[in-house]
């Protein structure tokens, strides 16, 4: 929900609902915007007018919306969007005829442009005192009656002279070798491959600005504050908890980067459709992909995305499997392990490294332990029957800089946000517990303070792993978000050598870890559920807390048990 400001100091509140292709309640979705639009919706009034959006590329289609929506009574605004693309191919329509039909006012607008918003606004100052709406010449069909309804669309959009716009000569080319059989899924592992290289070398000159920026004025406030406990705390324990996180930054936007470079392309649409081929085989169908995709930027939106899901079953075994895809809050953990114990070599020339192909490992392995999860919930507890899968797909864009520049700063406030909240809280904790208790007015040894206290108790059981006691204090903290144990590391490490930075981090922990350590706790968080939110939205979708208890205990069991296997194996063949 969003403020519109109008002219005269006047506002309205504008509710953005999910897009569908039917107001009836078959999925979440679509229950949602059904109940918010007949005022059904708890703590939420009717709305007083509603903007509906279409497809102005595929009216013919795209129509069948407006019947339902129309019928409501309420005064509707039809917005045919991608203007722009309707007209570069030929297409066109008649406004003011379509709006005579439809007994709405129409507006033809390109959003990516910024082109034709005037009537918009025009129709948001009037719309609260507006008049009954003008009955349309076309009557409304039978809003069950779905073949009434396509033709009731196809007459309408004939009459208002509409004219689809060709088809796009690029998408049909592209199309025929990104979903081949073959070459489609050999394409889709050459980006992924790429992506994966990118986010190590392209990320590196920024990161390593990124970390002189954070030492430079992490020295610069220390030199402003004299008194030696406040000196500690400001430097050892805010710069180089934040700090230690902070500069991870690039690398996530550039993930971020590359998948809005492909959600926007229309790539994406088409790699959902590969992947409904391999999906099927464990028990999963194409509408999963989308979620189990944005799982890999974060599993919360993620797991509300499984709304568009028809089949309970099929949602909730989506739900339950969408923690284990990689998301961008494990990258910084990831990133500090690799970078202090895989050398940095070439693998395959210029074209992937050592490093970004251990990344790509971690991914798989999440995504491995995603499709053998989905395959026992789908052979036993949620068993049910395949349904058609059904995907519209758009042509192919170039993303603008425009839409590609939003999406990043809005990840980069999101983190930042994180940072300066959850991150900075742990760090001035951990801080304070590490100066506790105090004897002689001195603070105590760090393994001898009260987090160290902590760490030890729970060491015994996290030794099999391969971690000590600041490991263990870290995977506590972590369970407010998985980024917070590197910065748990930072404030650590760095009480404890207050020369600690970025790459003393990576250090400090190649001495303290052996390898088979470091890949265990890689494992432990390619599996554990180590996010409070995620648990809260999971408890939130399915309607109580079963499902996120089996959920946390079966990924806490997984990531125990793998990890303890591999650091023994790793400890013996080495």
């Amino acid at each position: 929900m969003g403020k519109v400001k109008l002219d005269a100091g006047r506002e309205v509140y504008a509710i953005d609902l999910p897009g569908v292709y039917s107001l009836e309640p078959r999925t979440e979705d679509e229950r949602v915007t059904h109940d918010v639009l007949l005022g059904q919706m708890k703590n939420l009034p009717k709305p007083d007018a509603v903007l509906l959006i279409l497809d102005s590329t595929n009216l013919a289609r795209h129509l069948v919306l407006a019947a339902p929506v129309l019928s409501l009574g309420l005064p509707t605004l039809v917005i045919l969007n991608m203007a722009d693309d309707l007209s570069r191919r030929g297409g066109g329509v008649d406004v003011a005829e379509l709006s005579m039909q439809l007994g709405s006012p129409v507006a033809l607008v390109s959003a990516s442009r910024g082109e034709g918003f005037d009537k918009v606004f025009q129709f948001l100052s009037g719309a609260t005192h507006a008049a009954t709406p003008a009955a349309p010449l076309m009557q409304l069909p039978v809003i069950q009656d779905i073949p009434k309804c396509r033709a009731w669309a196809a007459n309408v959009g004939s009459k208002g002279k509409y004219q689809a716009p060709a088809p796009p000569h690029w998408t049909r080319r592209l199309d025929a070798v990104f979903l081949h059989p073959i070459a489609g899924p050999a394409v889709f592992i050459v980006v992924v491959l790429a992506v994966f290289q990118a986010i190590f070398s392209w990320a590196k000159p920024a990161m390593d600005l990124m970390q002189d920026a954070v030492t430079g004025l992490g020295s610069w406030a220390g030199a402003l504050i004299p008194n030696a406990t406040l000196h500690s705390l400001v430097v050892d324990g805010v710069f180089k908890g934040v700090g230690s996180v902070v500069v991870f930054l690039p690398q996530i936007l550039l993930l971020f980067l590359f998948i809005g470079v492909l959600e926007d392309s229309g790539y994406l649409a088409r790699a959902a459709l590969i992947a409904d081929r391999t999906m099927a085989r464990f028990g999963l169908q194409g509408k999963s992909f989308i979620p189990l995709l944005s799982a890999y930027a974060c599993a919360v939106p993620a797991i509300m995305a499984t709304r568009t899901i028809e089949n309970k079953r099929d949602r909730i075994a989506t739900i339950l499997i969408a923690p284990f895809m990689t998301c961008s809050a494990r990258l910084p953990v990831y990133t500090l392990v690799i970078a202090a114990f895989i050398p940095d070599r070439q693998l395959l020339g210029a074209f992937l490294g050592m490093r970004a192909a251990v990344l790509l490992g971690l991914y798989v392995l999440g995504f491995i332990a995603a499709i053998f999860t989905a395959r026992l919930l789908k052979s036993s507890v949620l068993k049910s029957h395949r349904s058609s899968f059904m995907l519209e797909m758009p042509p192919y864009r170039w993303p603008t800089v425009r839409s590609l520049g939003l999406r990043l700063v809005d990840r980069s406030k999101v983190f930042l946000r994180r940072a300066g909240t959850i991150i900075l809280a742990v760090a001035i904790v951990i801080w304070v517990l590490a100066h506790l208790p105090l004897t002689d007015g001195k603070p105590p040894e760090i393994g001898q303070s009260v987090v160290g206290t902590i760490g030890h108790a729970v060491e015994p059981v996290i030794k099999p792993l391969g971690f000590n006691w600041k490991i263990g204090i870290g995977l506590i903290t972590s369970l407010a978000a998985r980024e917070v144990i590197v910065g748990t590391l930072g404030t650590i490490y760095g009480i404890d050598d207050p020369s600690t930075n970025s790459e003393g981090l990576q250090q400090a922990l190649h001495q303290d870890l052996t390898l088979g350590g470091a890949v265990a706790l890689l494992v432990f968080f390619a599996f554990a559920m180590q996010c409070m939110s995620t648990l809260a939205v999971v408890r939130r979708e399915t309607g109580g807390w079963r499902w996120p208890a089996v959920q946390f205990a079966y990924m806490t069991g997984m990531a125990y048990v793998c990890a303890f296997l591999v650091n023994h194996a790793i400890t013996v063949w080495l």
